[in-house]
């Protein structure tokens, strides 16, 4: 079992599907170290780019994180543009090769977060090692990209993190109060990404949820 030395690397924490200020305000007051909008149209929690830029003035710089699929590069220039931090973008390699030198290009490859997309006993992709510092692993549906709330494979998890350990390495895919300490203790998880996990409906947060999540990771409980 790997266990974190908190006192030397604490776990960062990425609250997703962010969709009202006041959760936003809430999840900040809490700790959380990014605050995650999605604006990929398919998602029950998308919103649009002139209501992620209301959301971006709660926001202190840098913490906000723009979410899409297979972006493409207008669309990339608008979210830049709007003030984000970071850039989540999913990657289905299975719908044509993406743009990931020009998103790289565009944003820079230290606020790009790469997602791939990797069925199981697939290999992992090097070629996203190429262009981003952040690396995302989320729980692998055929018909989804995130936001399942089923908990991923932990251990292959690591295995990649552990593997390609010069990057930053993201773990998303059903982590909630309980099991968020369990997650870090367990894992090399750099960033820990939640989002269902603290919802009482799609792109509404329980704020109770929050909290005791937090109180969880530190161990407060």
């Amino acid at each position: 079992m790997i266990m974190n030395d908190f006192s030397e690397k604490p776990n960062k924490v990425k609250v997703c599907g962010m969709t009202r200020e006041a959760d936003i305000e809430h999840a900040l007051n809490c700790g959380a170290d990014y605050i995650g909008m999605i604006l990929y149209p398919k998602s029950p929690r998308a919103i649009s780019v002139s209501r992620a830029e209301e959301l971006l003035q709660v926001i202190p710089e840098g913490k906000g994180v723009a979410v899409d699929v297979n972006t493409g590069t207008d669309d990339l220039m608008r979210y830049r543009d709007a003030g984000f931090g970071s850039f989540q973008i999913h990657v289905e390699f299975t719908i044509g090769f993406p743009s990931l030198a020009a998103w790289s290009g565009m944003v820079g490859r230290e606020q790009l977060w790469l997602v791939p997309k990797i069925p199981p006993r697939e290999e992992f992709p090097q070629v996203v090692l190429e262009f981003a510092d952040s690396i995302m692993i989320d729980t692998y549906s055929t018909d989804a990209h995130g936001g399942t709330g089923e908990v991923g494979d932990w251990t292959q998890f690591n295995y990649w993190a552990t593997l390609y350990n010069h990057k930053q390495w993201i773990l998303a895919g059903g982590l909630n109060p309980e099991n968020i300490r369990k997650a870090a203790e367990n894992t090399e998880a750099d960033v820990l990404d939640l989002s269902s996990g603290v919802e009482s409906e799609p792109g509404i947060k329980d704020h109770a949820k929050i909290s005791a999540l937090f109180a969880a990771l530190k161990g407060a409980a």
